[in-house]
C-alpha cells in the first residue's frame, strides 16, 4: 500500500503455517486525505463498529482543527479579528503548547501561524496554482505572521491574539495528531497490534498479521515515479514524511515548492527532498518533519543531533539521493531489525 513518503510491504504465508490472528481493515477519508487502518487481534469488533467510532473520532479533531471548515474552532478564533482573550477547548490548547514549543526550539522556522503565507501561494483551503505572488504582498503576508504574537493561559483555557490578524494553520500537525488520536482509540478497547496512517503520518504498534514488526518501506524521492528508498521494520512507533517531490507548481520553468519558510515568505530552494522522523508521537513527528524541510539538511540535522531526535534526510543531487541519518534513527532501525 503505498502512502506519502513510505509504504507498507506485505508477504504471502506460505506452506503449514500457524493460524493467524484475525485482522480488520478500515479505510476512509478525513482532513482532505484518506486513512487506513489496520487492528490485528483475536477478539475484533465489527467492522463497520470500528470504522463509525474511528470516523467519529476524526470528525471531532476536524471540528477543532481544520481551517477547511468555517465552523471549526480554529476558523473562528481566526475570523475573530480583536486582541482579547479567546476561550478555547483544553485539546485546542494542548496542540497549540505543543506547536509553540516547536516554534521556539526551531527559532521560527516551524510556525503555526503560517497561515497568510500558505494561502497566498495557493495551498491553503481554496487550493489554486495561482501567479507567483509578488514581493509586496509576501512582505504584507509576514507581517501578520509570528508564533510570539500568540499568547496561551494553559491553566484558564485561553488564548490571545498580539496581532488581530493571525491565522493559526494546525495543517502541519493536524494529521499527526489524528493518527495519535485514532491510536488511542484502539489503545483503549484492548488492542496493541495495529498500523494507523492518516496522509502519510503513520503510527504501528506490535506486530503485523505475519505475527513480525511492521515493514515500511521510505518512498525514493522521485516525483516521476513509485520506487523505494529503504526499507526498515518498525514497532511501537511514530514515523512522519515530509517531501517537496510531489507537491508543488512550476511557473516560467521555476519550481515552487510547497513548503514555505515563514522567515522569508518564499518556497524553500535547497537540495533537501524528503526527510522521515521516527518519534514515539505522530503529533511531533508531523510537526518535526515539516520544520526539517524548512531548515534544510545541515541546519536540520544540527537541531535533530541537538534534541536527540531520530531522523533521515534524503538530499536530491540530479538522479542520485545521498541517505544522511543521526544516529539515532540508525540505532532505532538497527535494533528493530532484531
Amino acid at each position: 500500500m503505498f502512502l506519502t513518503g513510505f509504504f507498507i510491504l506485505t508477504a504471502l504465508l506460505i506452506g503449514c503455517e500457524p493460524a493467524a490472528p484475525k485482522a480488520i481493515s478500515i479505510t476512509g477519508n478525513t482532513m482532505g486525505t484518506s486513512y487506513h487502518i489496520k487492528v490485528i487481534a483475536d477478539n475484533l469488533p465489527p467492522q463497520e463498529t470500528l470504522k463509525k467510532e474511528v470516523d467519529d473520532k476524526l470528525v471531532e479533531v476536524n471540528g477543532v482543527f481544520s481551517t477547511y471548515i468555517e465552523s471549526s474552532e480554529v476558523s473562528r478564533l481566526n475570523a475573530y479579528q480583536g486582541s482579547e482573550w479567546s476561550e478555547i477547548s483544553e485539546e485546542f490548547v494542548r496542540l497549540t503548547e505543543q506547536a509553540l514549543e516547536l516554534s521556539r526550539l526551531t527559532d521560527g522556522a516551524y510556525d503555526v501561524t503560517v497561515g497568510p503565507l500558505v494561502n497566498l501561494w495557493g495551498f491553503g483551503p481554496n487550493f489554486t496554482e495561482s501567479d507567483v505572488p509578488d514581493d509586496v504582498d509576501i512582505q504584507r503576508a509576514l507581517t501578520n505572521i509570528g508564533y510570539k504574537n500568540i499568547i496561551l493561559d494553559v491553566n484558564e483555557n485561553k488564548l490571545k491574539k498580539l496581532n488581530p490578524n493571525v491565522y493559526v494553520d494546525f495543517s502541519s500537525i493536524a494529521k499527526g495528531y489524528g493518527v495519535d488520536q485514532v491510536a488511542k482509540l484502539i489503545e483503549a478497547k484492548g488492542y496493541q497490534n495495529y498500523m494507523v496512517e492518516i496522509g502519510g503520518e503513520m503510527r504501528v504498534s506490535g506486530i503485523n498479521g505475519e505475527q513480525s514488526k511492521w515493514r515500511i518501506a521510505v518512498e525514493k524521492p522521485d516525483a516521476s515515479t513509485r520506487a523505494v528508498q529503504r526499507i526498515i521494520q518498525l514497532s511501537n512507533t511514530a514515523i512522519a514524511t515530509s517531501g517537496d517531490y510531489r507537491n508543488f507548481f512550476v511557473r516560467d520553468g521555476r519550481r515552487f515548492s510547497h513548503t514555505l519558510d515563514p522567515t522569508t515568505g518564499s518556497p524553500v530552494d535547497h537540495s533537501l527532498a524528503s526527510v522521515t522522523v521516527l518519534s514515539p508521537s505522530s503529533t511531533m513527528a508531523d510537526a518535526w518533519a515539516t520544520a526539517f524541510m524548512v531548515l534544510g539538511a545541515k541546519k536540520g540535522y544540527d537541531l535533530a543531533m541537538q534534541n536527540e531526535l531520530a531522523v533521515l534526510f534524503l538530499i536530491k543531487d540530479g538522479a542520485s539521493v545521498e541517505e544522511i541519518m543521526t544516529p539515532y534513527f540508525k540505532k532505532l532501525i538497527e535494533e528493530s531489525s532484531l
